[in-house]
């Protein structure tokens, strides 16, 4: 994938983004790390569980929905509020063009929220989750996308 001088590059999963500018060309980019956010860690007492299906006292089976996933609630959000940043950024003209890196599930999500002025300066997306990797390397695989 191209990625043109001076565009920005987010890298982004459920819980974690990172914003880079390409000071590199086109074909060879140079990501420059611009800012970093995580979502909070969620000790294990504040996450829910769905208590639907265990055993009652007389042997019967609890409720027949499906379990609820609120690891996966908590990740939709987050790239919820990853997007409403990339919106109001793209208003304010702070970029001309954005290439989104994502897994597919986070990708998906974000699609969702995506606003006209955000569509217009978007250079491309790419369904990878590359949060955890060495910046030299999201460059090689953005670069042979």
């Amino acid at each position: 994938m191209r990625v043109p001088h001076n565009s920005v590059v987010m890298v982004a999963d459920g819980a974690k983004m990172l914003f880079f500018r390409n000071e590199g060309d086109g074909e060879y980019p140079n990501l420059q790390v611009l800012e970093a956010e995580q979502q909070a860690a969620t000790r294990d007492r504040d996450i829910k569980t769905d208590q639907a299906g265990q055993a009652s006292s007389a042997g019967t089976t609890g409720g027949s929905m499906g379990e609820t996933d609120f690891h996966q609630q908590a990740e939709d959000r987050f790239a919820a509020h990853a997007t409403d940043l990339l919106n109001r950024r793209a208003i304010d003209g702070a970029y001309e063009q954005l290439i989104i890196v994502a897994p597919a599930k986070t990708l998906g999500e974000m699609r969702k929220h995506y606003h006209s002025e955000l569509e217009k300066r978007l250079a491309g997306e790419l369904a990878k989750d590359l949060t955890s990797h060495p910046v030299a390397e999201i460059e090689k695989i953005i670069a042979a996308a």
